[in-house]
């Protein structure tokens, strides 16, 4: 006799097994991270967050959504993994839907399948999933658009980009969704939608009000929270010199390899700021923008003096446009370079370990707050299994490699191997449509290389997600073709024309003439 289950997984529509499989088994690899590394990894930021919501310093110099988020997992259970695992459960929902778009272009459901596995088990982004980190929904989110995107795409293939239906709807929303939570959990990730709308525009004509509602709303209401409602509820906007960081960091390195091009008088202003030494020495690395803003920094008169030192950065670019360009690619070497640049230069991918040190990266050190938090206790790995922990832990230190890291923590290899298999794609079934889809990695890409503090992994991890999802469209197999004169034609048309050609011709009335 069969069983209870076998019945029941027979009763299931034959298009949704391959979905509900792709979300439980990645669910259940990241179920494992999670119960490793219970209630989740964290970070500097990670404690930044808790700070916020917990002693009623909220601020919008990280994600103020994501803010709301922590404080709803320990008002509800005091504690942090409820959040960590809703996060699990978000990444499993969008690779299953990643997957299905996958099929739309024909490809099989085990590659796909294999594909979204792949991105659950990899130590990397494995554990990526389950860390207290804004970037996590933004990812999710950036898979939703990219799977939202492809579908599109697809009903352009197959001439229905004039067909508004349900599905389409349907469709936009998630398109809608995907990039409205990459605006909400990244400051700049309403990047993305500016990016990649003008993209979708050229190759969807025939959907450009969905495509504009479904990228310009998300922009402006992203932008619209963050100078308007936030600040009019109260929440503290970043300070100037957190916002014009990367402003100063420019100016000390190319003081730092052309001080010649700097006149007395803006020797005299930067003086005021920081020694000289700091800003042709250790501020002058191209690499981290954070070390520049370190002590002797003053950002106190930093912050003050704001409007002089943008005037400078501005003089800066105009005799130095060069040099200025430079240093903004070295910083965001991450976005666009394969391999890491030298350990001299602090250019190595910078990875946070999942695990929490007892003075909570220095939180406890300076701050009282957090110290005495009575959350202290609840900021620190408690595995569910130490045996567990002991292994998740062993394979995280084993990828982090230093020859592994361009394929496990550098998202620029992933773009490139994204663009290559669109390409062959593009090619094989000769269409450009595709370019629609390639948007969302393009825009992830120019908007870290537009600004970037330092070569953080997690910056690039969306189009590691991306690029490992798009591999399986080297095995698609479209089931739709081209008539001769190059116009898509589903399965089901060419059937019925075939049927019309085959079928005999009634003998024609002859025409009555004409008086």
């Amino acid at each position: 006799m069969r069983s209870s289950l076998q019945t029941r997984w027979e009763r299931i529509p034959p298009k949704r097994r391959m979905p509900l499989t792709v979300y439980a088994v990645t669910q259940f690899v990241f179920l494992l991270w999670w119960a490793a590394f219970y209630p989740g990894g964290m970070s500097y930021d990670s404690i930044s967050y808790v700070w916020h919501v917990t002693t009623n310093h909220w601020m919008s110099n990280h994600s103020v959504a994501y803010d709301a988020l922590v404080w709803l997992s320990i008002k509800l259970t005091g504690d942090l993994a409820l959040l960590t695992f809703g996060q699990s459960v978000g990444m499993a929902a969008a690779l299953a839907y990643v997957a299905v778009t996958l099929r739309h272009f024909g490809v099989p459901g085990k590659f796909s399948a294999a594909a979204a596995i792949a991105c659950a088990v990899l130590p990397s982004i494995g554990t990526f999933t389950i860390f207290v980190w804004k970037d996590v929904p933004f990812v999710i989110g950036a898979l939703l658009a990219f799977g939202a995107a492809g579908r599109l795409t697809v009903r352009r293939m197959r001439e229905r980009q004039a067909v508004h239906d349900t599905v389409f709807r349907n469709q936009v929303i998630v398109l809608f969704a995907g990039f409205l939570m990459m605006g909400l959990f990244r400051n700049n990730g309403l990047l993305v939608a500016v990016i990649a709308c003008p993209v979708l525009l050229l190759v969807l004509p025939k959907m450009r009000r969905a495509i504009l509602v479904a990228t310009v709303i998300p922009a402006v209401v992203s932008a619209g929270l963050q100078l308007v409602i936030y600040p009019a509820l109260g929440v503290k906007t970043p300070t100037k010199d957190q916002v014009y960081a990367l402003n100063y960091a420019d100016i000390a390195v190319v003081y730092g390899k052309a001080p010649w091009t700097f006149t007395a008088a803006d020797k005299k202003l930067m003086a005021e700021v920081a020694p000289l030494s700091h800003w042709s020495g250790r501020a002058a690395n191209c690499w981290n923008a954070d070390w520049a803003m370190k002590k002797p920094m003053n950002r106190t008169k930093a912050a003050e003096l704001n409007t002089e030192l943008l005037d400078l950065w501005g003089r800066v670019m105009e005799r130095t446009p060069d040099q200025l360009i430079g240093a903004r690619l070295c910083r965001s070497q991450i976005a666009w370079g394969i391999f890491p640049g030298p350990k001299s230069m602090d250019g190595n991918t910078l990875i946070s370990a999942p695990s929490v040190p007892k003075n909570l990266y220095g939180w406890a050190d300076w701050n009282p707050e957090m110290a005495n938090s009575p959350y202290r206790d609840e900021l620190k790995i408690r595995p569910l299994s130490d045996s567990l922990h002991d292994v998740a832990y062993f394979a995280w230190k084993a990828s982090k490699a230093p020859q592994l890291q361009w394929l496990l923590f550098r998202g620029a290899f992933w773009c490139y191997a994204a663009y290559a298999v669109f390409y062959v794609f593009s090619r094989r079934n000769r269409t450009w449509a595709p370019v629609g889809i390639l948007s969302i990695p393009l825009a992830l890409q120019l908007t870290v290389v537009a600004a970037n503090p330092a070569p953080l992994a997690r910056y690039m991890f969306a189009p590691m997600f991306l690029g490992i999802m798009t591999i399986p469209l080297l095995a698609a197999r479209p089931k739709w073709g081209r008539t001769p004169e190059g116009v898509s034609v589903e399965p089901s048309t060419k059937a019925s024309v075939k049927k019309e050609e085959t079928k005999p011709k009634e003998p024609q009335a002859t025409p009555e003439p004409v008086a």
